[in-house]
């Protein structure tokens, strides 16, 4: 493989390389054996990947989409390729192998995308580490001591590392988002409904699940959104589409901006090292025009973690049962993990009526939210409470750990995430800060219900005055 095609790798974005494709500059086949090389020089240390899938990325049909050609991988959760393992990152699913895409999967391989591989996740992704019992613990590029964070844990390493300029992620409670801010990565959360999950998924855990991706730049994000953006048909949601498209808004320069900033965590203490990304996110926006002021967090944090878990436990549950009805077998606790377990345990058999309480105390959230976002133009928070966290250090392996302190030992990392799941505003973590260890820290930055525009003006901006690209973490595919 010419060192000349690596080079350009090193250097290029999703656009860019599809725009080399086009031109005849590089072949479809070339990028697909240098990603390829790449993968395979990071993963032993990373260990990011699933299931390898170079025989049928080899034999995609040519498509005239604006990806041709362009390599990534597609994460192992509820988000099947066709004739691909789908583990759901637990032992439990066996060797299954559906025999349809999912929809956004389906979008993206249109769009001439070509899958090399899916990537690792915790089970079933309820962790916000990707360390599973399945496939281990996906380490951080930046500190191989460290976890990548999860749930889309493999996808973050993989685009940190420099293998390939994006890759496929869903986001319940902020996979998207905090893998990318312990990898040094962009990661966008789209509002509720902008983006498809059937065919399989109707409403993913009560309507807080959605699909997007981890990219190195804010406009392959942005052009990745005018691929996946618009309801699935018979999708239970929909949101506002915006009409001049997602890439080219990025060609008008973002608004003076009204930024609410939160520095506290309510009942979790934020480290120094979470405060001074705040602080210094904040600095960083008020130098660019923007008018800052400091807020309380508008939402009560321990009450909503128990509806989450209220929604998330039953449908879990749920989707045990059919897919024990599916393989003919129910599933039992030892094929399941200490975390679904305690779940399970505590909140599995709520009743009707508990159910239907959680579902409408999010609702009501969602409007508390977007009244508050009323008077403001974008919220910012710290994606996480600390560092990315050691492997094993926020890992649950003890099933008597009870549902309190199973709350501290993962909310207490990730506070913030996960209410905009469930208030189904956008957000996005956008790698504005490092530690002294050199670790990143990413910004989380929430906007109002279906105006993803401005939150991509306002990344593009940030990324211009404070760029991420040159930072590449010691494993790294550089070749």
């Amino acid at each position: 493989m010419s060192k000349s095609i690596h080079s350009l790798m090193n250097q290029c974005d999703a656009i860019d390389l599809a725009n080399h494709i086009k031109q005849g500059d590089i072949s479809a086949a070339e990028v697909l054996k240098a990603s390829i090389e790449r993968l395979e020089a990071v993963n032993p240390e990373l260990n990011a990947v699933a299931e390898r899938l170079y025989d049928t990325a080899a034999q995609a049909p040519t498509t005239d989409g604006p990806f041709e050609g362009v390599p990534t991988l597609i994460k192992d959760m509820f988000s099947p390729v066709k004739e691909a393992r789908t583990t759901n990152g637990s032992h439990a699913l066996g060797e299954a192998r559906p025999g349809l895409d999912d929809a956004v999967v389906s979008r993206l391989r249109a769009s001439g995308c070509r899958f090399i591989g899916t990537t690792t996740a915790p089970e079933f992704g309820i962790s916000y580490t990707t360390e599973s019992a399945r496939f281990g613990a996906t380490r951080n590029p930046w500190n191989t001591d460290h976890s990548a964070g999860g749930s889309s844990g493999g996808a973050a390493a993989l685009v940190a590392a420099r293998v390939l300029p994006f890759a496929h992620g869903n986001d319940g409670g902020g996979s998207i988002r905090v893998p990318s801010s312990c990898c040094g990565v962009f990661g966008l959360k789209p509002s509720r409904g902008l983006v498809p999950s059937g065919p399989l998924v109707g409403e993913g855990w009560g309507g807080m699940t959605t699909t997007h991706a981890i990219t190195l730049s804010v406009r392959d994000s942005a052009a990745l959104l005018d691929v996946v953006a618009g309801s699935d048909l018979g999708a239970p949601y929909a949101a506002p589409i915006a009409m001049q498209g997602y890439q080219s808004s990025l060609a008008t320069p973002v608004r003076k901006l009204r930024i609410a900033v939160v520095e506290d965590a309510g009942p979790f203490a934020l480290s120094n090292d979470a405060k001074a990304n705040v602080l210094h996110t904040a600095k960083l926006c008020e130098s660019l025009g923007h008018d800052i002021e400091m807020v309380k967090f508008p939402i009560v944090l321990m009450p909503f973690f128990d509806a989450v878990y209220n929604i998330i436990a039953p449908n879990t549950k749920s989707y045990l049962s059919m897919l024990g009805d599916m393989r003919g077998a129910p599933v039992n606790d030892e094929e399941l993990e200490a975390t679904v377990r305690i779940l399970l345990r505590e909140k599995g058999d709520i009743s009707a009526v508990q159910y239907t309480q959680a579902i409408e105390h999010i609702h009501r959230m969602g409007r508390e939210m977007a009244q508050f976002l009323t008077e403001y133009d974008v919220l910012l928070t710290s994606t996480l409470a600390h560092q990315p966290p050691q492997i094993g250090d926020i890992h649950v392996t003890d099933d008597s750990l009870s549902l309190d302190d199973f709350t501290q030992l993962s909310h207490g990392y990730s506070p913030y995430t996960a209410v905009f799941n469930a208030t189904g505003q956008p957000a996005m973590s956008v790698p504005l800060y490092w530690t002294a260890k050199g670790l990143p820290m990413g910004a989380h930055f929430v906007g109002r219900f279906g105006d993803e525009v401005t939150l991509l003006q306002l990344a593009a901006q940030l990324e211009a005055a404070h760029p991420w690209k040159s930072r590449i973490p010691s494993v790294n595919a550089c070749l």
